[in-house]
């Protein structure tokens, strides 16, 4: 088991008791540093706001309706502190509902419990995100794009346009793609465009739309 030299401070909010006290031990177990739990969303705001963890670890199924009630705090969290980490956790796929916080393209992650296998692993997980990083599930990407298309898409993209692609997946802004590619930032979103077009992704709004086109992207290395 890995023991990481840099103490990341995380919050842990599920309903229930035996996972959120076994993923506590292991945390602390594993060199984090655990500022706080929580039995469902009303109670991780609080503590967030009081601690300021590096990291939130959250499942989307909580008391009182155990429907969106995490993800609905998780969305707070990130309106209110926008460079924290957020881990979701859920025991089913229903990614669609997570995809504007997808969307933010950093510091995120969504995870199925049933793929959480392996202790380190899942530790590497939750540091690659409070460091800036983002996870999704596999088998989360592959249900969302299959919902979204039949073929390969990205077979249609031009070398350039897969180089642009390539950056949205680190989760850089038009701007921050353009200064890297050395083109204008009109260039960018036009690429941009033809990448959505080309790849046939549905006309949603369009922060959807990128985070569709990187799945897509990611799903494919």
């Amino acid at each position: 088991m890995v023991v990481y030299e840099n103490r990341i401070r995380v919050a842990v909010a599920d309903d229930d008791v035996l996972f959120r006290e076994g993923m506590s031990s292991l945390l602390t177990r594993s060199g984090f540093e655990v500022v706080g739990q929580a039995g469902d969303a009303a109670e991780i705001l609080p503590l967030v706001r009081e601690h300021r963890p590096d990291l939130v670890v959250l499942d989307i199924r909580m008391p009182p309706t155990h429907t969106n009630e995490g993800l609905d705090a998780a969305r707070v969290i990130r309106e209110e502190f926008p460079d924290m980490g957020i881990l979701l956790l859920s025991a089913h796929i229903e990614v669609e509902e997570a995809m504007e916080l997808l969307a933010t393209g950093h510091r995120v992650g969504y995870l199925l419990k049933s793929r959480v296998t392996g202790v380190s692993d899942f530790m590497e997980t939750l540091e690659h995100i409070a460091l800036g990083g983002s996870i999704v599930d596999p088998s989360l990407v592959r249900e969302l794009i299959r919902a979204h298309r039949k073929d390969d898409p990205l077979e249609l993209l031009t070398t350039r346009e897969q180089e642009v692609l390539a950056l949205m997946a680190e989760g850089r802004s038009n701007a921050g793609i353009a200064s890297k590619l050395w083109i204008t930032e009109g260039t960018v979103e036009k690429h941009v465009h033809s990448i959505l077009s080309r790849m046939r992704i549905p006309g949603t709004e369009d922060d959807h739309r990128r985070v569709l086109a990187v799945l897509a992207f990611l799903e494919s290395r």
